[in-house]
């Protein structure tokens, strides 16, 4: 008998030789705790064409462990950190985000497990889940990280009910009435001076060309930040004057970027191709597939604490307000733009968002062609006085017709 192991959760093929010296395929996986294997079918080799290669049995054993349903074993009782376990083993064998996996693992530890502890799934009731929220709530936390709390949670319940698992026969959270969350707070972005003044006041060193070309890149193309670390130098497309968005920078890892949308190609201003070229004259990484912003020894992604320390002192010298975050250069793009008049479909392209509601935050910042025009022409006087607005004439109850305003 021979055996392939691979990552927890997805099973195992095997092969054994039956009476007749044929080899034979097998599959082994877990299902609601129970150990189960199936015969796949003989094993393809020799001269003998019948059978099953690898890769045919590998697909026969996805097949077999997403089809057969097993009832949960006798006495087995999940918790939610149980459930959230093999949740986040699924949704890695899936290719979830590394930054999704990580936030589902902190709010269970962090939160759900020491409310829930030991208690199964099944036990958990309504009014449990209502007491969560109540505690919460008494921790001070925003109505938002508590929609968010319970999204995961009834997240988990929705794994557990699957019919392949069956470890839960109800979802507690269905029904829940959450506290509103706030409108969102105003958006914060600097002026084309400030940001000027923030690249002029770049503190001296060896970082100083790359975060002088990093912030001017960020505040005029509206990459986010692990999109402009992980920017290599084939995506500087100079003759067509884009930059192309292909990977992010996220949890000390490259990926994909936030969403499909956010694979995209965005204009590049002559001020931005001037920086870049400038930090590619004076960089020893300049092969294609290096990074444009990286670490000038090692050439590796910057470290984001670094960088944000760095900004800061920038902004102090520069008189600025120290509180600006990273994503308010992003915020500057968003709000030139729409001040430009660029359509916000077209914005929402360039800045790769999923949704076109996260672009109307910068709806406000856009012109409104002809409005005010409208608006002052309403209000103005015309030079020939039979065609101006009269007052409305007010009809007394003996019938007498006058433009003034009655007192009441």
């Amino acid at each position: 008998m021979s055996e392939r192991r691979r990552s927890y959760g997805s099973g195992s093929l095997m092969v054994r030789r039956d009476s007749t010296g044929r080899d034979i395929w097998y599959g082994k996986w877990r299902a609601n705790g129970r150990q189960l294997m199936r015969k796949i079918g003989p094993k393809r080799g020799g001269p003998a064409k019948a059978g099953f290669t690898r890769p045919q049995a590998e697909s026969e054993l996805r097949r077999l462990m997403a089809e057969v349903r097993v009832a949960p074993a006798v006495g087995e009782l999940l918790s939610v950190r149980d459930v959230a376990e093999r949740y986040i083993a699924h949704a890695e064998r899936r290719g979830r985000k590394k930054s999704t996996r990580k936030n589902v693992e902190s709010e269970v530890r962090v939160h759900l497990d020491p409310f829930f502890g030991s208690k199964s799934l099944d036990s958990i009731s309504h009014e449990d889940v209502l007491d969560l929220v109540a505690v919460l709530e008494d921790k001070g936390l925003a109505p938002k990280t508590i929609q968010n709390l319970m999204a995961t949670l009834s997240g988990l319940f929705k794994f557990a009910k699957a019919p392949q698992r069956r470890w839960a026969a109800h979802n507690p959270c269905e029904g829940l009435e959450l506290p509103a969350a706030p409108e969102s707070e105003e958006i914060r972005f600097l002026t084309l001076d400030e940001v000027d003044a923030l690249v002029e006041n770049t503190p001296e060193g060896e970082f100083q060309e790359i975060d002088r070309a990093l912030w001017r890149t960020a505040a005029m193309t509206g990459l986010r930040q692990g999109e402009l670390l992980a920017l290599r130098w084939r995506d500087v497309d100079r003759p067509a004057a884009r930059v192309r968005v292909r990977q992010s920078w996220v949890l000390g890892e490259f990926g994909t970027p936030k969403s499909k949308r956010s694979t995209r190609s965005v204009p590049m201003a002559d001020q931005v191709g001037g920086q870049l070229e400038r930090l590619f004259q004076g960089s020893q990484w300049q092969g294609d597939d290096d990074l444009v912003f990286a670490h000038p020894v090692s050439g590796e992604p910057l470290y984001k604490a670094g960088l944000l320390r760095r900004m800061r002192k920038a902004l102090k010298e520069a008189g600025l307000d120290e509180s600006h975050r990273f994503h308010d250069l992003r915020h500057t793009f968003g709000t030139r733009m729409a001040a430009a008049g660029v359509p916000l479909r077209t914005l929402q392209e360039w800045m790769g968002h999923r949704d076109i509601a996260t672009t109307q935050r910068y709806a406000d910042y856009a012109p409104s062609a002809h409005e005010a025009e409208m608006v002052a022409a309403a209000f103005a006087r015309d030079t020939n006085p039979s065609t101006n607005l009269r007052e409305p004439e007010v009809i007394s109850a003996d019938g007498n017709r006058s433009t003034e305003r009655n007192p009441t």
